[in-house]
């Protein structure tokens, strides 16, 4: 780790570290701060998965928090799914699919009413009254899942690409080159796993720090219980 001291990057991120978090999961790892009393987002480890190269917390970061999308809701991830696409070349197509099945047809849709999010053609088709899980069961016995389910797909992506231009807004009002968000990813990612790897090691509880962005650089700072910096620069 390198020493603290040096320059603050122009955006910081403030993160929180806990061992278990008490969110009905007890899952260990890292949230965003502003995220730490919602319990739908899960903390994240180091661990990328097998498609994509950087771990949910960069892209809470660098698809999310840096664009100005919310970090819950169903339109703001649409949005963000299509940011990490562009990133990291991963399909956005399985992650849209798992919100189809485990939420919308069953008539849940995260941050707004089901009218708003659904596209015109199953939104007129959609009964006036009832609770939304009867409603989107209707849909769906009128029409069959697979043609609503590749339907609510494609909205995904629509939306996705809606966000395109308010992403690039984003980075640029933060004072960060929108061109060079992969490369902050990577990097981002190996600072990740050096911090992770030391509050394994000291056994840490909890943690309260920060990720620092430039144009040229990322750092990933620890404040408690210890003063920890990592810095990385950004390859030319």
């Amino acid at each position: 780790m390198e020493a603290a001291g040096e320059r603050i990057p122009e955006c910081t991120v403030p993160v929180l570290y806990r061992a278990t978090w008490q969110d009905g999961f007890g899952a260990r790892g890292w949230k965003l701060r502003e995220a730490s009393e919602e319990a739908e987002v899960i903390a994240a480890t180091p661990y990328p998965g097998e498609r994509i190269p950087t771990s949910v917390l960069i892209h809470d970061i660098l698809d999310h928090w840096v664009p100005g999308f919310s970090l819950s809701g169903h339109r703001s991830e649409a949005k963000a799914l299509v940011q990490l696409a562009a990133r990291t070349g991963s399909d956005p197509v399985p992650d849209y699919g798992q919100m189809v099945d485990e939420d919308l047809l069953r008539g849940d849709c995260h941050g707004e009413p089901l009218e708003t999010f659904l596209p015109p053609e199953l939104a007129q088709r959609l009964p006036k009254e009832g609770p939304d899980r009867a409603r989107m069961q209707t849909l769906v016995e009128e029409l069959g899942s697979g043609l609503v389910r590749a339907t609510l797909i494609a909205r995904f992506v629509e939306l996705g690409w809606a966000g395109m231009e308010e992403a690039r807004a984003g980075w640029q009002a933060r004072g960060l080159d929108y061109a060079r968000r992969s490369a902050m990813g990577l990097a981002l990612q190996a600072l990740f796993e050096r911090v992770d790897a030391r509050a394994l090691e000291a056994g840490w509880s909890e943690a309260d720090g920060e990720v620092g962005l430039t144009p040229d650089r990322v750092a990933f700072r620890i404040h408690q219980p210890e003063a920890v910096e990592a810095v990385r620069p950004l390859p030319v």
